[in-house]
């Protein structure tokens, strides 16, 4: 008996983001992804929370820039085009979820974020009026302030944070500086005024010392507020500061002093 054999033909080659059995997408080879900027590591993790290369560029370039971010807002019902509004408004993953339970669409929960509302549900009145305008409730953010806001989630800081800085006029690096070290907003404020940096606002803070008492303190016994900073970052306390001042010792010489001091000289 003559047994025929037949070659199965070859499946063609899928195509990068597609799988052919379920038409369910296939990441991109790493190579294309480093072609497009990304990390070996990043590519992976983008890949491994299911996003193919070209959504993970359009969520970058909507201001979310990290896998486990765009996830989370996927499942809030948002979309690299429609997630730009949120984010403006100071809204988490959380709050487009409240919002959508309550059945309000997404441009109107910006928006009555932006005003200070709690998501609660629709009124029956407000339903029949879909297209209603809620224009100038609340406070969009200008070109500036956007740049700023896209730059702070870029450095991983996330919305909720970031939006104080921006509300209290903070714009560009050193919004993302003061933000990076997890003061407050108006913290932040007036460690600034007083002419502490970042880093020497974090320390004191980290000390369970805020900006109100650091500039109560030092003013009550009489230092210019322009050397706050510079005596508070050699080291001194107010009280130290203040006596060493009426003694004619500035502040330079005074950390040379305590130098001396600190090494034995």
């Amino acid at each position: 008996m003559n047994v025929a054999f037949f070659e199965e033909e070859p499946d063609e080659p899928e195509e990068p983001g597609r799988r052919q059995d379920q038409g369910a997408p296939v990441p991109e080879p790493l190579h294309a992804w480093r072609e497009r900027g990304y990390a070996v590591g990043e590519a992976r993790r983008w890949i491994a929370d299911g996003f193919g290369l070209d959504d993970a560029d359009r969520w970058r370039t909507s201001g979310v820039y990290k896998p486990d971010e765009a996830r989370e807002w996927r499942t809030a019902g948002a979309t690299p085009y429609t997630v730009d509004r949120m984010l403006r408004a100071g809204m988490t993953p959380r709050d487009a979820v409240r919002w959508r339970e309550f059945g309000v669409p997404a441009a109107e929960a910006a928006e009555r974020h932006l005003a200070g509302e709690d998501p609660r549900p629709q009124r029956w009145t407000e339903r029949l009026r879909p297209g209603r305008s809620r224009r100038g409730v609340g406070r969009t953010l200008d070109e500036q302030e956007a740049a700023t806001m896209r730059a702070m989630l870029r450095a991983g800081i996330p919305a909720e944070k970031a939006r104080p800085y921006i509300d209290l006029g903070w714009h560009g690096t050193e919004a993302v500086a003061w933000a990076e070290r997890s003061l407050d907003a108006g913290e932040a404020k007036l460690f600034h005024a007083l002419g502490f940096s970042p880093a020497e606002a974090q320390r004191v803070a980290a000390q369970g010392t805020d900006a109100i008492s650091v500039m109560t303190d030092w003013w009550r016994v009489g230092v210019p507020i322009d050397e706050v900073s510079a005596w508070c970052g050699a080291g001194f306390t107010a009280e130290e500061a203040a006596d060493l001042r009426r003694q004619g010792v500035d502040v330079e010489q005074a950390r040379v002093m305590r130098a001396l001091t600190d090494s034995g000289g």
